[in-house]
């Protein structure tokens, strides 16, 4: 596969942070149109030894040509840092990537909501005390959780960007959805989804990062 050309990136996102509303694009002020440095080979190699996998070619290209974390969608790419000797991304939300099982396949092609099939919560009226329906609600929400945020939903991704409101999005980087980017909504039990362009056809992490690109643009332009 023929790897993405960068070249055009940082000059974009110069003229983006010049623009006069520059400031005005949604998550603008917090990765300040910024790119940290790029990777050199021999950090990648270190990451993708400490992983176990090598990343998807347009992240992995994206991260050696133009930088490591930075300017991009929402509130920007979660940096690479080295940490006492080992790689983790950082962010809000994160945390969320599983360093140990980014090896394991994600299992899924389609979109798929470990919320469904549960119960709906308690409904106050059908309670008699106050007491007795928080001691309902409390125990319904906590099978919730236990079922939507199970470790294993999300082996194999590398989460990328959050969006506010606990929505993030990720690259599949093991299993037959490789390269592809993926929402994570389960903040609001909407489980897991690929992410699509208007066509309707699936976004690996070149179009993804160009395609906000974009938007950026028709958005500042007068």
């Amino acid at each position: 596969m023929t790897s993405p050309d960068w070249s055009e990136v940082r000059e974009r996102l110069a003229r983006l942070a010049a623009a006069p509303g520059g400031a005005e694009v949604f998550g603008s002020t917090s990765h300040g149109w910024r790119l940290d440095p790029p990777l050199e080979p021999a950090e990648l190699a270190e990451l993708e030894a400490q992983l176990g996998v090598e990343l998807p070619g347009e992240y992995r290209s994206f991260l050696t040509e133009v930088g490591r974390g930075g300017a991009g969608p929402a509130y920007g790419l979660f940096p690479l840092r080295r940490v006492d000797g080992r790689w983790r991304w950082e962010g809000d939300g994160a945390d969320l990537t599983d360093l140990e099982t980014l090896a394991q396949p994600f299992p899924h092609t389609e979109a798929f909501n470990p919320a469904d099939g549960l119960p709906e919560p308690p409904d106050e009226a059908d309670y008699d005390s106050a007491e007795a329906f928080n001691a309902a609600e409390d125990a319904y929400w906590e099978q919730h959780d236990t079922v939507v945020y199970r470790p294993e939903h999300s082996v194999g991704l590398v989460y990328l960007c959050h969006l506010g409101c606990a929505y993030r999005e990720a690259l599949v980087v093991s299993g037959p959805a490789r390269g592809q980017m993926w929402a994570d909504d389960t903040a609001d039990d909407g489980g897991f989804r690929p992410l699509r362009d208007d066509d309707g056809n699936r976004l690996g992490f070149a179009r993804w990062y160009r395609n906000w690109l974009d938007s950026a643009a028709v958005q500042v332009r007068p």
